[in-house]
């Protein structure tokens, strides 16, 4: 694979996917990584789309690989690796090295990527984002792109090499690229990376192994906040800051962090949050609250990193308080989406990016975010076009029309709502719906699947005939 091609990475979060990604992008090629929640349709657009030379996946993953480049007419080669011993003796050496507390030892023999030439403006991570369009649009970010958004990260939490993250977010995704693992690895810290999350063993891994802070996201917390099994615990297996005396603060992004749900893991675990805001266009850096002084419940916080303004429908600058779409600018910003220059030149406007996000910004410079213009419902930190919902639900043979939207969900942020009008030969029924979550099961995989459906007359529509989603939840 020469310098510059492009690297696929379909792979579990586990210690070999972690370095694989690592040494991908150190040693100058592009790195693609593929979001296992995909559906085979997705799947088969990324492939098709990112121009990969080699897809490093597992044996039990490479099938739905397989089955995504049938119709590819030049499928990419796949390369079978064993998520935890591809890195052989070094795997075993990585849990050998820790000391008392899972303190790591400093030994010379583990290698280090200390000595990389770096090319700044070249390529090295392709990471695919769903837009409105349905279908996603992959962020080209440079070597420059990456290393400016871990450095402010570090600079703004003020990591060390004694700071040690838990994070057990996926590396398909940008939050657990830049901010788990990157961050850690610039400001020379550790990582403790469990294979997913898990609410029966994620206090019992922070008592091992001593973390310093939490990477998580509004799910994880609510996850953590509702586990019938905590009031149970015998008092030995103590939580939060009990089980870690060091632990500095939990960062959550992704998504907005309900305000209850932030003041209750608060009070809970005696562990201040950190919300913040990231995008993938961005190298998921965009606002912070302070990590002292004063912090907002509601507001992903203040910028990091960037330049950032709220203009009118014009482009003009308003003033604080005024609403408008964030605009962004700065040395993390992407350079635009690979093979879609219309979507390159409509995301931008001269050095600044529009975000297509709606808000305003207060006299002590934090932001809110009050809406989106690109209307995606963000489901567990995921985006989701509404239109792919759409598309789905056409096909169905009862649907005459359909607009999912996102609605408020206190585990995932948002779930979905499906308002359907059905044609004039069906009728709404108990039997009906149940047919329709069993097609968009097979259609769109459990994650993407409504969970609520509306049956409705006729759908709120601008004077285009666009379908005016939010007005939905209005009816």
């Amino acid at each position: 694979v020469t310098e510059g091609a492009h690297v696929a990475l379909y792979m579990p979060n586990g210690l070999g996917c972690l370095a694989l990604f690592l040494a991908t992008l150190c040693c100058g090629r592009v790195i693609a990584p593929l979001n296992l929640l995909a559906h085979r349709s997705q799947l088969e657009f990324v492939l098709a789309h990112c121009e990969a030379d080699l897809v490093l996946t597992t044996a039990e993953l490479a099938p739905k690989l397989r089955e995504a480049s049938l119709d590819l007419a030049q499928p990419p080669k796949l390369l079978e690796l064993d998520a935890d011993s591809c890195l052989g003796p070094w795997a075993s050496l990585a849990e050998a090295n820790l000391g008392s507390h899972g303190t790591p030892k400093r030994d010379p023999m583990i290698p280090r990527l200390s000595s990389v030439e770096s090319k700044p403006d070249a390529a090295a991570l392709l990471m695919y984002t769903s837009g409105t369009t349905g279908q996603p649009k992959g962020a080209y970010l440079s070597q420059a792109n990456l290393l400016a958004a871990a450095q402010s990260v570090a600079a703004w939490h003020g990591l060390t090499p004694k700071d040690r993250v838990q994070s057990a977010l996926p590396i398909y995704h940008i939050n657990g690229q830049v901010i788990a693992t990157l961050t850690p690895f610039i400001s020379g810290g550790s990582i403790i990376a469990p294979r997913k999350f898990s609410t029966s063993s994620w206090w019992e891994i922070a008592r091992r192994y001593q973390p310093t802070w939490l990477n998580m996201v509004p799910t994880i917390i609510a996850y953590l906040l509702n586990d019938p099994a905590e009031s149970a615990l015998p008092p030995s297996q103590v939580r939060g800051l009990a089980a870690c005396p060091g632990l500095r603060f939990g960062r959550s992004a992704s998504a907005p962090l309900p305000p209850e749900h932030h003041k209750a893991f608060e009070e809970r675990f005696n562990i201040p949050i950190i919300e913040a805001m990231g995008m993938t266009e961005t190298a998921s850096v965009v606002f912070c609250n302070p990590m002292h002084g004063k912090r907002k419940i509601g507001t992903p916080g203040q910028v990091v990193g960037v330049e950032a303004k709220v203009v009118s429908a014009q482009g003009q600058s308003l003033a604080d308080g005024e609403r408008g779409e964030i605009w962004l600018r700065g040395p993390n910003v992407m350079k635009g989406y690979f093979r879609a220059p219309k979507q390159t030149e409509e995301s931008f406007s001269g050095e600044w990016m529009r975000t297509g996000d709606l808000g305003h910004r207060d006299s002590e410079g934090f932001f809110y975010i009050t809406g989106r213009l690109k209307e995606l419902i963000i489901k567990g930190g995921e985006n989701i076009a509404p239109r792919e919902i759409d598309e789905a639900l056409l096909r169905h043979p009862a649907v005459l029309e359909a607009a999912a939207v996102g609605i408020p969900d206190a585990n995932y942020g948002q779930e979905i709502l499906a308002a359907i009008i059905l044609k004039d030969t069906h009728v709404a029924s108990p039997e009906l719906e149940e047919s329709l979550r069993a097609f968009c099961l097979v259609e769109l995989g459990k994650y993407k699947s409504p969970k609520t459906y509306k049956f409705v007359a006729d759908l709120p529509k601008g004077p285009s005939g666009k379908v005016q989603r939010l007005k939905i939840l209005e009816g």
